[in-house]
């Protein structure tokens, strides 16, 4: 590593280089080097209160949608949210529960509790500290467009089915695991719709949609859930509704009593396998249940490194920033080690939100701090009013989330102007999201984009004889030279095709290839390049490979492949067919 120099100018020691080179807090050095003043702060304060409102309700409303309490979503919001904004490589996103987590955080949730989903969260952090420490934060952008918009858009139809059920009131058990059992347990259950719930939920949604027509200097979520809060109230009160509300449905236990709600406490520090179980006793610790949440640590590890760095670019783009995105991933990956630690579970970058700061004036770490913050006094002040909370009106926010989440015009523009291999990719990764899970269809689909890709490097690659008049274009060969034009790269899927067409006469006496158009080789193709070239010994036909570029160039020097005997290399086809009449 070269040395570094401060800013007088002086070179610093090696190691303060090689700490400096750390994906580490890059997003917070970068505002601090910059210049943070206090027109900054008062900017990032506002921005950090408004996204605090919009976070409070949704972080809620996606604990109880991954099947935890409610607060557990909270202390996420205040832990992770803060300590990601601190340690992350992106000076604009605001992290915490996101809902395309979901899919994966209920069934977690379902059979290990949330002991479970806090110690699958512990694990997926480690996985994403070691992504950022390795440096593989750059290999994200590698999955594929079809893909993300596939499972995104998947993940968006099953979370808007799981609120159906509170958005209607219904008294649906559940039907097991698979979209369309619960799709079948909707329908049957829907003689049980309770019309305060859906009242509630209505007037909820209606101001999600219809608010920010009329303004967008006080956040929607605000408006919309005060307004169904004070709707239910008053139907339980007046008509005894029997609305849902957070305190009729989750309690907690404080001193040996039982309460409605949430706990009016901030995130105390605590064991993540001393949380309960499915079974409501400490889940525990052992080898057998690391081994059991090892896949569902690494999908929500894959999962929360896609969507903060997704975050991150969108945050960039709006802004005109640069973030590091393995710093990022080390920022993420410590949130999820620390916030389990307080009753927190998986958190990542949240583009809504994240967008929101952006809009509201936010451009440094300090507003996801503010929000984080603004959460953490919300729990402190107001957790009794929160357990007034109508459950339609927390499905109706989440309605809206899974609209926006699934980008649906979006969705059907690329449906029509897509080629249709990406078409089948995208159709795929979706139906495979929606019916079974969103891991399954992200292997299948990255697996598919892979073979598409190579089918594609395939039709671009090939080799020509150059002959006739296209030989006259490049120069007059003699007698017994061949010359042979090699394009694309020689990678698996294309080195046979590329090299596997060329052939020699028996009257060839020399073999000319050019490769200037061959940016990259692989093992494969240096094994068909290989055999050509010992069939062509075997003939003892000469051979002369012409504008071998760098990254060629070095995979057959590692092999030994150098210019001795019959093999030469040459700049030009002009230079080999020089050297071929002056042999």
């Amino acid at each position: 590593m070269s040395p570094e120099k401060d800013v007088s100018g002086r070179w610093l020691p090696d190691s303060v280089s090689r700490l400096r080179a750390i994906p580490f807090a890059s997003g917070l050095r970068g505002t601090l080097r910059d210049g943070y003043r206090w027109k900054n702060f008062r900017t990032d304060l506002m921005a950090g209160l408004i996204v605090g409102v919009v976070a409070l309700p949704l972080s809620m409303a996606l604990a109880i949608a991954s099947g935890v309490p409610p607060q557990y979503g909270l202390y996420t919001a205040i832990v992770a949210g803060c300590l990601i904004a601190v340690t992350g490589g992106s000076r604009l996103n605001v992290s915490g529960p996101t809902a395309a987590f979901v899919v994966l955080l209920a069934p977690v949730s379902a059979k290990y509790g949330i002991g479970g989903l806090a110690l699958a969260s512990l694990m997926a952090g480690g996985v994403l500290v070691f992504l950022g420490l390795a440096r593989l934060g750059r290999l994200i952008q590698f999955v594929p467009y079809p893909v993300t918009t596939g499972f995104t858009a998947g993940i968006a139809v099953v979370i808007a089915t799981l609120q159906v059920k509170d958005f209607l009131g219904l008294e649906a058990t559940g039907g097991g695991g698979h979209y369309w059992e619960r799709v079948s347990d909707l329908w049957s259950a829907l003689p049980s719709l309770h019309w305060q719930d859906a009242l509630v939920g209505g007037v909820t949604l209606a101001l999600l949609i219809l608010w920010p027509k009329l303004t967008k200097k006080i956040p929607a979520p605000l408006i919309a859930i005060l307004a169904g809060t004070l709707l239910a109230v008053g139907l339980n009160a007046w008509l005894d509704g029997g609305i849902a509300t957070i305190g009729s449905r989750f309690h907690f236990d404080f001193n040996g009593e039982s309460h409605r709600g949430i706990p009016q406490l901030p995130p105390i520090p605590l064991l993540p396998w001393s949380l309960p179980g499915a079974d409501g006793q400490p889940l525990g610790l052992s080898w057998q249940l690391l081994s059991d949440l090892a896949g569902p640590a690494l999908a929500i590890a894959a999962l929360g490194a896609i969507e903060s760095l997704l975050a991150a670019v969108v945050a960039d783009g709006m802004a005109g920033t640069r973030h590091d995105p393995d710093a990022e991933l080390v920022g993420q990956g410590i949130g999820n080690l620390v916030a389990p630690f307080f009753g927190g579970f998986a958190a990542t970058g949240a583009i809504a939100r994240t967008a929101t700061s952006i809009r509201s004036g936010g451009r440094s770490p300090v507003a996801a701090v503010v929000h984080s913050l603004f959460v953490l006094a919300a729990v402190l002040a107001l957790a009794p009013m929160l357990s007034y909370l109508p459950m339609a009106s927390m499905a109706a926010l989440l309605l809206i989330v899974a609209w926006n989440m699934s980008d649906a015009r979006h969705f059907v523009h690329t449906l029509r102007v897509a080629p249709r291999s990406d078409v089948a990719v995208l159709l795929t990764c979706f139906s495979l999201t929606v019916l079974f899970d969103m891991v399954i269809a992200v292997g299948v689909g990255i697996v598919m984009a892979a073979l598409l890709f190579m089918r594609r490097m395939a039709e671009i690659s090939g080799s020509k004889l150059i002959e006739g008049a296209d030989a006259s274009q490049r120069t007059d060969l003699p007698a017994g030279v061949m010359l042979y034009e090699i394009a694309g790269p020689l990678f698996f899927g294309a080195a046979e095709k590329a090299v596997g067409g060329i052939s020699a006469s028996g009257g060839t006496r020399v073999l000319i290839l050019d490769m200037h158009t061959v940016p990259a080789m692989d093992v494969t193709g240096l094994v068909a390049l290989e055999s050509l070239l010992r069939k062509m010994k075997a003939a003892g036909t000469q051979v002369h490979i012409v504008g071998l570029q760098p990254q060629p160039r070095g995979v057959l020097k590692k092999a030994g492949i150098a210019d001795a005997g019959l093999l030469h290399f040459s700049a030009s086809v002009d230079a080999a067919v020089n050297a071929t009449r002056a042999a």
